[in-house]
């Protein structure tokens, strides 16, 4: 499985981003795409996860109520909407996956994409 992170940019605080994963190898009905922000410094936290067929979200608490995540199935692609950016979730954003929906630790990702950079000026 690949994964393509993009939709990273510089925005002022109070702003929104959108942030896509596109996926793409075989058997990706199988697999929950997960978003981590990695902070400078920091270990890479968990954002939100979905199926990439869709289905239950689950958010972490750092977001919870800021961010919206969806999945087009067709185009095997996760978005990550954040609103009310704030300066503290300046960070390189990752996608990821596995095959678990109760796996909210970095460790437990079996493929990587190569995160997209958020940068939120106060």
């Amino acid at each position: 499985v690949q994964l393509q992170a993009s939709g990273g940019g510089l925005v002022q605080a109070g702003g929104s981003l959108r942030l896509s994963c596109a996926a793409s190898g075989r058997a990706l009905d199988n697999y929950v795409i997960y978003w981590f922000r990695q902070a400078p410094g920091q270990e890479r936290d968990f954002v939100a996860r979905i199926p990439l067929i869709g289905g239950s979200t689950r958010f972490g608490e750092t977001m919870k109520g800021r961010a919206t995540i969806s999945s087009d199935s067709a185009k095997s692609t996760v978005y990550l909407q954040i609103d009310s950016l704030k300066p503290e979730d300046t960070g390189v954003y990752y996608c990821a996956t596995t095959r678990s929906l109760v796996a909210p630790m970095a460790s437990q990702m079996d493929y990587w994409g190569q995160g997209t950079q958020v940068t939120v000026s106060s």
